[in-house]
């Protein structure tokens, strides 16, 4: 009585049809490590020289273009964005970033230890290069936030 369930003359044959959906998985795992990748190298790509600013009350700035920065270290060394300038050719530099870019505004970060000569000196330059728009970077002050 023990007989076969598959019909005389058929044999077993399980074709699957196939599969032809994308697999996504893998491609989320490398999204979100790409994603925290960017989270964590963002903030270390800001601006590339660094001054210990002094802090005082003041509101955020919106600006449409990216102004240009000038930049005094403690040491008074002088940049241009990211690139070190002497005070005596900082108003030529300037001239010439201020024919390629008409309009741009300047952004000076002078260090909290740096003399007021020496930003004054800057400032003439910036002057004598026929740039007026000029602001001043600080920090928040921490002491009004508590």
């Amino acid at each position: 009585m023990a007989g076969s369930f598959i019909p005389q003359g058929r044999t077993r044959s399980f074709h699957r049809k196939p599969m032809s959906d994308i697999n996504v998985v893998p491609f989320i795992d490398i999204m979100l490590v790409l994603l925290v990748v960017f989270m964590v190298t963002a903030p270390m790509m800001t601006q590339g020289v660094q001054v210990s600013l002094p802090e005082v009350q003041s509101t955020p700035i919106n600006e449409d273009q990216e102004p240009m920065q000038v930049s005094i270290k403690k040491d008074g060394t002088l940049f241009v964005h990211e690139k070190q300038v002497d005070l005596e050719d900082l108003a030529t530099t300037l001239k010439a970033i201020k024919e390629q870019k008409p309009g741009t505004s300047i952004l000076l970060r002078a260090d909290k230890s740096v003399s007021y000569g020496t930003v004054m000196q800057v400032m003439g330059a910036l002057q004598v290069a026929g740039l007026v728009d000029v602001g001043l970077v600080t920090e928040p002050d921490r002491k009004s936030k508590r």
